[in-house]
Formats: C-alpha cells, sequence, structure tokens
C-alpha cells in the first residue's frame, strides 16, 4: 500500500486535469455512499467535528475519508481540517493508498466548485471576490482562475483584515491583480463571482447585494445550522447543487430555507451528475443569479484520490 503525502499530492495536481476528471468521473452513478459526523462543543464555544465519508463506486474502488474539523486550530497554527483517506481497489478490495487527507479535501473541493463554476459563471466574469483567507482560500481563487481565465481581478475579505491582507500577499505571482477589502458589501456588489469558504453559522452574503448575473460559490456550510447566504440571495438565485445526496437534506444552506418555506427541493434545478451529462444546461441567461452549494461527499473524495493514485503511478513506475 503506499502513502502519497501532501507534498506529493500538491506537486502532483493542477486545476484543468483535475477539473476535467471529476466532470468526466461524473458520467458513472456512484454505488453506495454514506457520512457518519460526530460533534462536540468545547469550552471555548467552538464546535468540533468527526467526520467519515465513504463511497463505492465499482470502476474506481472503495474509499474512506476520516476528518477533524478543529475551528480554533488557526491560533495554534495548525489547520482547521485534517484528516487521512484510505483507498480500496475495485475488483478485490486490496488496500491501495493512504493520502494525506488534508490535502486532498483542499484540491477536491476547490475542483468541485470550479466544475460549478464551468457550468454555471459567466464566461466574461471578471471580477472574482473571495470570502474568508483560511487554508481553503488560496485553492478557491486559483482553481476558479483555471475555469474562468476572463478573471482580471480577485478581491479578498475576511473577518480579520489582517489575514486578507497576508493572503493577497502570498498570492501576489498570479496572472491577476489581488486586492484585500474591508468593505464586503460594496465588494459583492461589484463581483462577477463570489466565492464563500468560512466557519459562519450566520449569513454573510445578503442578496440584495447581488447583481443580475452574478455566481455565487457557497462552500463552507456543512452541518444543518449552518449558513453563508440569507434568504433573499437563495430566492433569488438558480439553485445547484454538486450532488442532491449530500447537500439537500443536510446542510443549513438549503435545508433550513426549505424547512422554512422559502424554496421548495423543486428549486434545486440540477446537481454535477446532471450538469456533466448534459441534461441540464447550467446557466440560461446572462442575468441569471446562479448559486452553487458545494457539499463535497465521499463520491468525490473517492474521484480525487483515484486520479492521485494513478498520477503518483505514472510518475513512479
Amino acid at each position: 500500500m503506499k502513502w502519497i503525502g501532501a507534498e506529493q499530492i500538491n506537486d502532483r495536481l493542477d486545476y484543468p486535469s483535475l477539473v476535467a476528471w471529476l466532470e468526466a468521473a461524473h458520467g458513472s452513478e456512484i454505488d453506495a455512499m454514506d457520512d457518519l459526523l460526530l460533534s462536540q462543543s468545547h469550552t471555548d464555544g467552538q464546535t468540533q467535528h468527526f467526520l467519515v465519508r465513504a463511497a463505492w463506486q465499482s470502476k474506481l474502488g472503495v474509499g474512506a475519508k476520516l476528518v477533524t474539523v478543529f475551528p480554533d486550530n488557526q491560533t495554534r497554527g495548525l489547520p482547521s481540517v485534517q484528516g487521512l483517506y484510505v483507498l480500496f481497489g475495485a475488483e478485490d478490495g486490496r488496500p491501495l493508498a493512504c493520502l494525506d487527507g488534508t490535502a486532498l479535501t483542499l484540491w477536491k473541493t476547490a475542483a468541485d466548485s470550479a466544475l460549478g463554476a464551468k457550468h454555471l459563471a459567466r464566461e466574461d466574469a471578471k471580477r472574482l471576490l473571495m470570502v474568508g483567507a483560511g487554508a481553503m482560500a488560496p485553492h478557491l481563487i486559483q482553481a476558479h482562475l483555471a475555469v474562468r481565465p476572463s478573471i482580471e481581478s480577485v478581491w479578498i475579505w475576511n473577518r480579520t483584515p489582517r489575514r486578507a491582507v497576508r493572503l493577497a500577499d502570498s498570492l501576489a505571482g498570479l496572472r491577476t491583480s489581488i486586492h484585500p477589502t474591508t468593505d464586503l458589501e460594496q465588494a459583492v456588489r461589484d463581483a462577477d463571482i463570489v466565492s464563500c469558504a468560512t466557519m459562519a453559522t450566520a449569513p454573510l452574503i445578503l442578496g440584495e447585494w447581488l447583481k443580475p448575473g452574478t455566481h455565487l460559490d457557497l462552500v463552507g456550510a456543512f452541518t444543518p445550522d449552518m449558513r453563508e447566504a440569507d434568504d433573499t440571495a437563495i430566492r433569488r438565485a438558480k439553485i445547484f447543487v454538486d450532488s442532491r445526496e449530500t447537500t439537500v437534506a443536510h446542510i443549513g444552506e438549503l435545508c433550513i430555507p426549505i424547512r422554512n418555506g422559502v424554496i421548495s427541493v423543486t428549486d434545486i434545478l440540477a446537481d454535477h451528475f446532471e450538469l456533466c451529462r448534459g441534461i441540464h444546461p447550467g446557466r440560461l441567461s446572462p442575468a441569471d443569479i446562479t448559486l452553487f452549494k458545494n457539499g463535497g461527499g465521499g463520491h468525490l473524495d473517492l474521484m480525487t484520490a483515484r486520479f492521485i493514485l494513478d498520477r503518483a503511478d505514472r510518475k513512479n513506475p
């Protein structure tokens, strides 16, 4: 069994090829997947999580990711999200690889959102706003740039402004201009793509700020009580998800407004399986506000782990 660490993963992946792989992999059904989420309230008021995501796809194999989410780890100099992924063979169930789960999650999550933007963001999008400046943010920025080369500027907002400045400085070598901002409302009003990766439980993005044609990429909320966008945003937008099974009934971004009658399940227009197979065309009008809820899922971890292993095998025969 191979060990594939973060350095190997970061060295061997690029977003154009990973997004293309995910798009192709959605052409096949997932045979089975399930999640286990355990949560504990910490004495400092933060909630810590342990998540197990498993999936089985007859062509790719069987795998499970074990992840901890400790939001206050940033004060310790550690990532908020850490984990491992174990991949087993499709034919004989043999353990094939153990992968760094943190690096896999970062690449998988960003490519997931980029695949959504490929189908839903305007092709002439010029201004990207990144809301949040954690470990996920630089990956999301680079993934969106990979599928929308039209982007000319990136703006970064964070609750702690110095972290936005630090991230902007670290990305100074990208092909586009990078700017920190402290005015979230104006940044949202000006943006063509808004990508959010926060630990917010109350909405940060107000629907009244979204101009026609905006694509809203929501990454952060992953529990039933978490939200990044308000009811107005949900009501105004054409709503898409990466997987109906892992989002609609499980994530506050959708299940709260559904429960409150703001939207219904039928307002979820398509997921990646339908978008990638051409069952739904994606964006229908330049004026549409599109919303993509990135919920992740064990199937995406499995797809990404298989891609990483195949690349490792090619580079180290």
